[in-house]
């Protein structure tokens, strides 16, 4: 068995990067270096005061120490690497491209008054969720002990437990829906004949080759996805 440093250093590179910021920020918060009203997602802070950096700090909270903030950081440890190793192994670009286009996203929708929220981390932890069960749909997930379902329904698990403990389910909802217009933007749209409009730009690419960030990518048939029926998806398995 491995130690927790040596399953820390095995993590894939952007995985590894958004869980630490996010118990960093946490740990911050818990022993009062900040309150989080300071990097909270308010609009009317950004535009009129210009405290640009809350477009990005919100994403970083994931609430103060409890089983729900362990629950999410493990979504990141699993759902995350797992993407990051299987369907976007050696293409750290664009799996960071995807956590941008899920920022951009959620903040689009956050300026709607009906969906706004201080906090997005949890909507992006989300969207991880909801593309990894669209890459492995037919996964076997079992949910604390008692109900084993297809992968492709586990968001709307997750989104209805939520309810049931009291939570509020619009960071879900946002996530989902974030995570379902990549996945369409990006694989469903392609599949059905049209152009890939979501490319990851050069200067992702750039930014990641700069940095050294991940395994450097290999010119290889990407694995071949179905495009029929509900449970399609790229042909991984899952590890572990």
């Amino acid at each position: 068995m491995s130690s927790p440093a040596e399953f820390y250093k095995s993590l894939p590179p952007i995985s590894k990067a958004y869980a630490t910021l996010c118990l960093l920020a946490t740990t911050a918060y818990q022993i009062g270096l900040f309150h989080p009203a300071h990097i909270a997602l308010i609009y009317e802070q950004v535009f009129s005061h210009f405290q640009v950096w809350r477009l990005f700090t919100n994403f970083f909270f994931l609430g103060k120490f409890s089983i729900n903030f362990g629950i999410r950081l493990l979504m990141i440890a699993r759902y995350g690497v797992q993407l990051e190793k299987g369907p976007f192994e050696r293409r750290t670009a664009d799996f960071l491209w995807m956590m941008i286009f899920g920022a951009f996203s959620l903040l689009a929708l956050s300026a709607i008054p009906f969906f706004w929220s201080p906090f997005l981390g949890i909507s992006l932890v989300f969207m991880l969720l909801y593309v990894w069960s669209r890459e492995f749909p037919n996964a076997q997930i079992n949910i604390y002990g008692l109900v084993t379902l297809k992968a492709f329904y586990l968001p709307w698990a997750m989104l209805a437990l939520d309810v049931v403990f009291g939570s509020s389910p619009m960071p879900d909802l946002m996530g989902i829906i974030a995570g379902h217009l990549y996945y369409f933007l990006t694989v469903l749209h392609p599949l059905a004949g049209g152009k890939n409009i979501l490319k990851t730009p050069n200067w992702v690419h750039k930014l990641v080759a700069r940095w050294r960030i991940g395994a450097q990518p290999i010119n290889r048939a990407q694995p071949e996805r179905s495009s029929g029926g509900a449970f399609s998806g790229r042909s991984y398995r899952l590890s572990g």
